[in-house]
């Protein structure tokens, strides 16, 4: 069960952890973790003799614990798998928030997931979480995010599946991904999508898990994927209004509302040229910080 009234927006999805499925310890610490979503997993952290056992638990966590604002998240493993089709089944039992679905290389790896949730009662508004991992998942980025009418609500960057499939080594700044990662950053803006950075391996190095968090967040990614808890009170920190942002987007805001600049269109603020776009955008973050602090 979940607070369906309070449950946080995928774009306001700053912290995705997944937790393998087939974890019965780590599944009962799901919903009291600081994650944005929980990402239950049946898919690579569960071995081929778990499967089953990972779709049992992951029903029962999610029909027994109250999320509250936590999405509830079911990432499946792929349509060209054994294991897709008895997922499916355990999804229509598990009614998740959200499918999040790996290896997506075209449109059609969406609407077909989409189709099968749309056979049964209840599973409608079930929203779509497409992993991008794979040099051809890139070039049909477009394509893939047009899928936003069918309930594809964010792209999901799967840095270790693409640098593997492209013989391509991941340094700590991520030099050759990063022209692959902005093409997934202006696809998801265009077409409206969350877009979720991917995973950082190396859990006990902090201090290098905060600068991919910081370069994700400069590049205009909404939040992040993790492997473990330690990793979110610095995801959710990061990918959060920074105070001084906050601190401007108020300035911006009690400035047009002074009855002398009702209908200005620009004003000078703080040595700054302000446009009524720049309200906008002030007024939209004041709005997230106030949904965020709910949390």
């Amino acid at each position: 069960m979940s607070k369906t009234d309070q449950r946080a927006s995928t774009l306001d999805c700053r912290s995705a952890l997944y937790m393998p499925a087939s974890n019965k310890r780590a599944l009962q610490k799901g919903p009291s973790l600081c994650a944005d979503a929980i990402i239950l997993d049946l898919e690579d952290s569960v071995g081929p003799e778990q499967k089953a056992q990972a779709r049992r638990q992951a029903i029962t966590a999610f029909s027994e614990n109250d999320y509250g604002y936590r999405i509830r998240a079911l990432r499946i493993n792929a349509a060209d798998t054994q294991w897709h089709g008895d997922d499916i089944l355990a999804a229509i039992d598990a009614s998740p928030d959200v499918i999040v679905l790996p290896k997506v290389e075209t449109p059609r790896d969406v609407l077909q997931v989409r189709e099968q949730l749309s056979q049964h009662s209840g599973l409608e508004g079930v929203e779509i979480w497409a992993m991008m991992e794979s040099p051809r998942a890139i070039l049909n980025a477009q394509k893939i995010a047009s899928c936003s009418d069918s309930g594809l609500s964010a792209l999901l960057i799967g840095n270790n599946d693409m640098a593997r499939a492209s013989n391509m080594p991941v340094t700590s700044d991520r030099t050759y991904l990063v022209p692959w990662l902005m093409q997934l950053v202006a696809v998801a803006h265009a077409n409206s999508l969350a877009l979720l950075d991917g995973v950082y391996n190396h859990f006990s190095d902090l201090s290098g898990f905060q600068s991919e968090c910081e370069q994700g967040v400069s590049m205009g990614m909404t939040g992040k994927t993790l492997i473990h808890p330690s990793q979110l009170p610095i995801t959710n920190e990061v990918f959060s209004p920074a105070e001084i942002d906050i601190h401007e987007a108020q300035a911006v805001v009690h400035a047009f509302a002074q009855p002398e600049n009702v209908a200005a269109g620009v004003l000078q603020i703080n040595g700054r040229m302000i446009e009524r776009l720049h309200l906008d955008m002030a007024m939209q973050l004041i709005e997230r910080v106030e949904r965020l602090r709910h949390r």
